[in-house]
């Protein structure tokens, strides 16, 4: 049974606990957990063992349209028939969508490679921009490929996609001023708009326009604020999350409700997803910590980059080659990369001549160990966002 220290979660919130309700929720099958308080809430501990299968829990089945996607449609980007597909979605939060066994076997690979080499190609916006030139930031993957694929075993300075930590598609999320503008877009990547299309229409959302994409990605020492993602003008329309690699914690966060989702790589499964749509589109939510694979490597690395199907002449995905597979599996090994796809203008939508920016809501991430990880980790968790 594993031990995870959550003291990060408890300050200011002692006199809150006693109407917390603490979910741990693990995709697939029965996992067990032990979260222990400590500081202010150390008379507090929590002892969980929950299965999706099960709805004691209050966690239900959800209601997927197998109609509305084929099973050619679903193939042509990688993903299984929406009938095999195990959905579920949480009482007393609705909107919110889980979705695990998405994936065929092997077609995740397309989908990591495409995170770590093609979508960070300009003209596309990542966090290196702010510290480098132009030239060094074309190709993040070139740059990053000898040192990968040749390590030495010395401590070395990080590679670029080692210090890669965001980017930003479709119309660029402005963290400055938390907005969107007409002025600032590149085409969004039509694979990933295909994929979120097929996955919004499984899930009751027909004609989903994928405008905005962030992709975030995670180190063995990252963390992400609390937030809510509400700069986007549309709020009817879901919010897409893809995860693939390690494993991480994602807090929910609802008045004095506290859902923990800790997203579990499943050995049969991986490539978990969450939708937000109603409700749960505007809730605040967090990733505290990421986790190590349980077993020293994640299911994608056991998985590999051979896919079970043969390739039809329409299809999206395609096999990754052995030299792309190695430098991924190389990176893949403590790192985690979230894609998140947002639909920003609703229709006949425009964007304000004048974008009003929006009071900070999140606290980004963290990137340090030790003593002082904790105390940053404690700040994200104060009273103001509850």
């Amino acid at each position: 049974m594993r031990t995870y220290n959550t003291s990060f979660f408890c300050v200011k919130m002692q006199q809150a606990l006693s109407s917390v309700s603490v979910l741990f929720v693990c995709s697939g099958l029965l996992k067990g957990l032990t979260a222990r308080t400590s500081g202010a809430c150390s008379s507090h501990s929590v002892e969980l063992m929950i299965d999706f299968c099960v709805s004691m829990w209050q966690i239900v089945p959800a209601d997927l349209d197998s109609a509305a996607v084929s099973d050619v449609e679903a193939a042509r980007v990688g993903l299984r028939p929406v009938r095999d597909w195990r959905a579920f979605s949480l009482q007393g939060y609705p909107g919110f969508i889980f979705i695990s066994n998405l994936f065929l076997l092997g077609s995740q690979s397309y989908w990591v490679r495409q995170c770590l080499k093609t979508y960070p190609q300009k003209t596309n916006i990542c966090n290196l921009d702010m510290h480098m030139s132009p030239s060094d930031t074309k190709d993040i993957w070139g740059k990053s490929v000898h040192a990968l694929s040749s390590p030495t075993g010395k401590k070395e300075p990080k590679t670029h996609l080692e210090r890669l930590r965001w980017v930003t598609l479709g119309y660029h999320y402005k963290w400055d001023t938390k907005t969107y503008s007409a002025n600032s877009y590149t085409p969004f990547p039509a694979d990933l708009h295909l994929l979120s299309l097929q996955v919004t229409a499984a899930c009751g959302f027909p004609g989903f326009n994928s405008e905005a994409g962030i992709l975030n990605y995670y180190r063995p020492d990252s963390s992400l604020g609390i937030h809510v993602d509400e700069s986007e003008l549309d709020h009817t329309r879901p919010l897409l999350s893809f995860s693939w690699l390690q494993e991480d914690i994602f807090l929910h966060i609802l008045a004095f409700r506290i859902c923990l989702n800790i997203e579990h790589c499943n050995p049969l499964t991986g490539g978990d997803m969450m939708l937000m749509s109603g409700q749960s589109r505007l809730l605040y939510h967090a990733v505290p910590r990421i986790l190590p694979a349980p077993q020293g490597h994640t299911t994608l690395e056991m998985e590999g980059c051979s896919l079970t199907l043969s390739l039809q002449g329409d299809a999206v995905v395609e096999l990754v080659s052995e030299e792309d597979w190695a430098l991924c599996s190389r990176y893949i090994h403590n790192s985690r990369v979230n894609v998140t796809v947002r639909q920003v203008l609703g229709p006949g939508q425009n964007f304000p001549e004048t974008p009003s920016p929006l009071q900070r809501t999140d606290t980004g991430f963290v990137h340090s160990n030790g003593f002082k990880s904790a105390i940053k980790r404690r700040k994200l968790f104060s009273a103001n966002y509850l």
